[in-house]
């Protein structure tokens, strides 16, 4: 209740959101590494990723972390700005580097993709409770963390520990538990014990039901998952292509859960859908909306991740989404979104929106086709 009370309080930031960002080398082409002649330069991490999605979204957002007092430092501090996240409180760390990654373009399911990274000893691996400003941290309506972070380093995982204890005056805090098992000790079993502790501190959590597999043995469906993470007063699982699942407090009575299909998406890169889908939640939660919204949204958002190549995609606008979000359910299960989708409001080229038939929303009621109309301006 403490957290809830801390997100009506409206403080000077909505979002904080910690993690390490990283420098990413994107191929010019496909094939292996050892074949491509050239990479073009982007940024990528989880954390930042959402902050970013949110304050393009129209949300007041900080990113805190630590760089390198390099040039790769440079270019993502000043990139994360440009999405307008204040990044004041990212320390530079003049005897770490800042981390940076290369990967190939295939898909990341398949088995020719290749990701290397180069963040051990990263200057973001030496954040401690110690080392980061508090009061920075503490002053947004929401917190997000990942599960990330706990896999960086002893301190990272402390810092982890302390954030998600309970205090006094604790803002509400949000954890995508991103299991990332090549980030864990091989063999040792930490991570998913550590991930479990770490979300079971947290307000809202974030899982796949897929990572739920892989780290903790649970395949029973969300049900299942949610008898092992039965603390967070907001639990969403992730169920891929197929929907998502909410547990919260504030559902409809005598519903245990809500449950929304996710939408038809011509995918372009799976790269960034999950923290999109997390910053659409975070958005329309931060709104109060309702659940069903608040995956709706999410969804909305995730879409707009997966038409495009990169991880950061401009959202739609609020207008857009909001009618978007509000048709009925058979029209949201017969919407189909492509690349261009997000440009469909006025002012802008015609978005990739269609239903049945190209172009089209399905006509059911009033906000179907107030969807619809928006979408061919």
């Amino acid at each position: 209740m403490a957290a809830q009370a801390a997100v009506a309080a409206q403080p000077a930031v909505d979002v904080v959101a910690l993690g390490e960002s990283m420098v990413t080398f994107l191929p010019s082409r496909a094939g292996r590494l050892a074949d491509v002649p050239s990479f073009d330069r982007g940024i990528g991490g989880a954390e930042s990723n959402v902050a970013c999605a949110l304050a393009a979204a129209g949300h007041r957002t900080r990113w805190v972390s630590r760089v390198g007092a390099d040039g790769f430092g440079d270019h993502l501090v000043e990139a994360i700005a440009r999405y307008g996240v204040d990044t004041r409180c990212v320390g530079r760390d003049p005897h770490r580097p800042t981390g940076i990654y290369f990967r190939t373009a295939d898909d990341r399911d398949t088995d020719a993709h290749e990701v290397l990274y180069y963040r051990a000893g990263s200057a973001a691996s030496a954040m401690a409770p110690r080392s980061v400003d508090r009061e920075a941290l503490d002053a947004g309506r929401i917190l997000h963390l990942s599960g990330i972070t706990a896999a960086l380093s002893a301190d990272c995982l402390a810092l982890l520990r302390d954030l998600t204890a309970p205090r006094p005056g604790r803002p509400l805090v949000s954890f995508d538990v991103n299991y990332r098992p090549g980030l864990w000790s091989a063999g040792t079993g930490e991570g998913p014990a550590v991930l479990l502790d770490l979300a079971r501190g947290a307000d809202l959590v974030f899982v796949g039901e897929d990572e739920a597999a892989d780290a903790w043995g649970v395949t029973g469906g969300p049900d299942a998952i949610r008898a092992v993470l039965p603390e967070p007063a907001t639990l969403v699982v992730k169920q891929g292509s197929g929907g998502a699942t909410v547990y919260t407090e504030d559902l409809p009575e005598g519903a245990p859960a809500v449950f929304q299909p996710a939408l038809k998406v011509d995918v372009v890169a799976p790269v960034g859908a999950g923290d999109a889908f997390a910053a659409g939640f975070l958005s329309a939660t931060l709104r109060g909306l309702d659940a069903e919204r608040r995956l709706r949204h999410g969804h909305l958002m995730a879409a707009a991740a997966l038409t495009v190549p990169g991880d950061l995609a401009t959202p739609p606008a609020r207008a857009h989404t909001d009618r978007l979000a509000a048709l009925d359910a058979e029209a949201w299960g017969t919407l189909r979104l492509g690349p261009g989708w997000t440009d469909g409001v006025p002012g802008n080229a015609p978005g990739n929106v269609s239903g049945n038939a190209p172009g089209d929303v399905p006509e059911n009621d009033a906000a179907n086709t107030e969807a619809k109309e928006e979408a061919r301006t």
